[in-house]
């Protein structure tokens, strides 16, 4: 029999196995960020070459890959303390339990379906 942990709505429960497999799948995610975040690390030190002195095309990329991998890192890492506290799987803006599903594909989910995830202050 498999045990289920009711996140607060009767429609949505996370069992035991998908809670183990969604910690696996954030742990995964966050040493993949913090892989590609060394990686754009070492690449500007071990092309030797001045940042000033780069593309502004080459800069550009490389900064917006940087600032993508920190904000998921970022994510990854406040969905671990949330699923570390007990308080994941609810959505930040209406409370309710997020889709089971939505969880297994995007496991840092902070919004429901139904609400919209434009940013907000204090959100």
């Amino acid at each position: 029999m498999v045990k289920h942990h009711t996140i607060s709505d009767h429609t949505t429960q996370l069992s035991l196995q998908d809670l183990t497999a969604l910690r696996e799948s954030l742990h995964e995610q966050q040493r993949f960020r913090e892989e590609q975040l060394r990686r754009l690390t070492a690449a500007d030190t071990r092309t030797g070459q001045p940042l000033q002195q780069r593309s502004p095309a080459h800069t550009q990329v490389h900064d917006t890959l940087a600032a993508c991998a920190r904000m998921v890192l970022i994510d990854v890492e406040a969905a671990l303390d949330r699923l570390a506290e007990g308080r994941f799987g609810h959505c930040r803006r209406c409370r309710r339990a997020i889709d089971r599903e939505r969880l297994m594909i995007v496991p840092q989910a902070r919004y429901c379906a139904r609400c919209p995830q434009t940013p907000e202050a204090g959100l």
